[in-house]
């Protein structure tokens, strides 16, 4: 009967049982790999053995060359998320809870989210160069206008009813902008910045996609041309593990800044 009531929505289980599981779903995929490389069902070009992937993570942990590209990487998404976030954060709370704010900016992101950023790849070369900055303003343009557009609709959602209600109370303008709309806000953006930090690291292949000379896209890219599926995939799981460090980051930080918002 426990077992069943796991199944229920909104149950919550417990802890070792949903650590449990989610090994359980890395070891079900790891074998699948192991069968599919170790059994000879896929031919080393196509999908490198788990073994290969170690080697090439240890050569190019002792030559360096691993840890250089990953801190190449790391500033370029740091550096455009950061930017991004500081401009998107104020703008889209003015954007959801004043209509002269999102009057002006509402056209203008609706137009640009829906363009890909690959797109801009060659006006950015023009105007910027193909150096470091080319690489920060793919990673902000791909991850402002979509925080734009989620941060406004948190700040929309606030009830009403708390606003008017702090204006009874006897609160000012002033007052209810910094002591009620932004702190009933800021659950909801930060679980936004850690969304659109996934999108941001999504775009890093892109952002490095011309004329780079180091970071972990240009790894990935680099063999791709010769067919290295080792260094492949040694570069998507140190994406993969850099996006879960960040993602945990966000967590924890939720937690103790947020010390009034839900529990996740």
């Amino acid at each position: 009967m426990a077992t069943r009531s796991y199944f229920a929505p909104k149950v919550e289980i417990p802890r070792p049982l949903y650590i449990g599981l989610g090994l359980a779903s890395v070891g079900v995929i790891f074998a699948l790999w192991c069968l599919l490389t170790y059994g000879g069902l896929t031919p080393p070009d196509f999908l490198a053995a788990p073994h290969l992937v170690a080697e090439a993570a240890v050569k190019r942990i002792g030559n360096g060359t691993l840890l250089d590209n990953t801190e190449a990487s790391l500033s370029v998404i740091l550096l455009g998320f950061l930017f991004a976030s500081l401009l998107s954060v104020p703008l889209g709370i003015l954007m959801g809870s004043f209509k002269v704010v999102e009057a002006v900016v509402e056209p203008i992101t609706g137009f640009m989210r829906y363009i890909p950023v690959s797109a801009l790849i060659p006006l950015l070369i023009l105007w910027v160069g193909i150096g470091l900055e080319q690489k920060v303003w793919v990673i902000f343009l791909g991850t402002f206008f979509q925080q734009l557009i989620l941060i406004s609709d948190v700040s929309r959602g606030v009830s009403k009813d708390l606003i008017d209600c702090s204006y009874t109370l006897g609160a000012t303008k002033r007052q209810v902008i910094w002591r009620v709309l932004l702190p009933a806000c800021m659950p909801g953006v930060m679980d936004n910045l850690r969304v659109t930090m996934g999108w941001a690291w999504t775009y890093l292949v892109v952002a490095e996609l011309v004329a780079a000379n180091s970071g972990l896209g240009y790894m990935i890219l680099n063999a791709m041309r010769g067919l290295f599926t080792d260094v492949i995939l040694l570069g998507v799981f140190t994406i993969g593990i850099l996006g879960l460090i960040t993602d945990t980051i966000f967590k924890v930080l939720r937690r103790r800044l947020l010390p009034w918002s839900a529990e996740f």
